[in-house]
């Protein structure tokens, strides 16, 4: 599956804003304003200089709205929650070529919020995933004790983990262990 990297970049952020939820995390990572902020600054968000706490209650509204797409049962829950989302950030697609990238679109007005800006580009990068018919591709790690949001970008859509090398190995071992132990007894 071709994304194009402003997508791809807009996809990784809304893994990552949804991953800031207690009920991914133990605790809420986006639960004041210097959180927010460095959620801003790791994630190379344009146009964000002053953050307020109502910039913060916008932003874990729209981390609501992100987690409710990706628990949609199918593809038309999905896409009338993206285009609520969208449609409420008053999305305002605009060609740009700044920070050393090539053209590619902004969907969020000039000026918009923070919380609409992410809603607008994260919403629209969700768009892109439901328009190509694969949905499914939002996934929650299997692991019991995760739930994590992920993107399964996998050739064959075959990814249960949201990290191999932590909860699908820990599980692996958990697995093989069993199986020896059973085996020994």
């Amino acid at each position: 599956m071709l994304i194009p990297h402003d997508t791809r970049i807009a996809l990784d952020m809304v893994v990552d804003l949804v991953n800031t939820a207690p009920e991914s995390e133990a605790t809420d990572r986006l639960a004041d304003v210097d959180a927010l902020y460095r959620f801003v600054q790791d994630h190379s968000v344009s146009g964000v200089e002053r953050l307020s706490t109502g910039d913060l209650l916008g932003v874990q509204g729209v981390r609501g709205r992100f987690a409710e797409i990706f628990a949609a049962p199918d593809a038309r829950t999905a896409a009338e929650l993206v285009n609520q989302l969208v449609a409420a950030a008053g999305t305002t697609p605009q060609l740009t070529d700044h920070d050393g990238y090539d053209w590619h679109v902004h969907y969020f007005a000039p000026g918009a919020s923070v919380a609409d800006h992410l809603a607008a580009d994260g919403g629209m990068a969700l768009a892109f995933i439901v328009v190509t018919g694969e949905q499914e591709r939002l996934r929650r790690c299997e692991a019991p004790d995760c739930g994590r949001a992920f993107v399964d970008l996998s050739r064959n859509r075959s990814r249960r983990y949201c990290d191999s090398r932590t909860c699908g190995n820990r599980l692996h071992v958990a697995a093989y262990r069993a199986r020896r132990k059973e085996a020994a007894g």
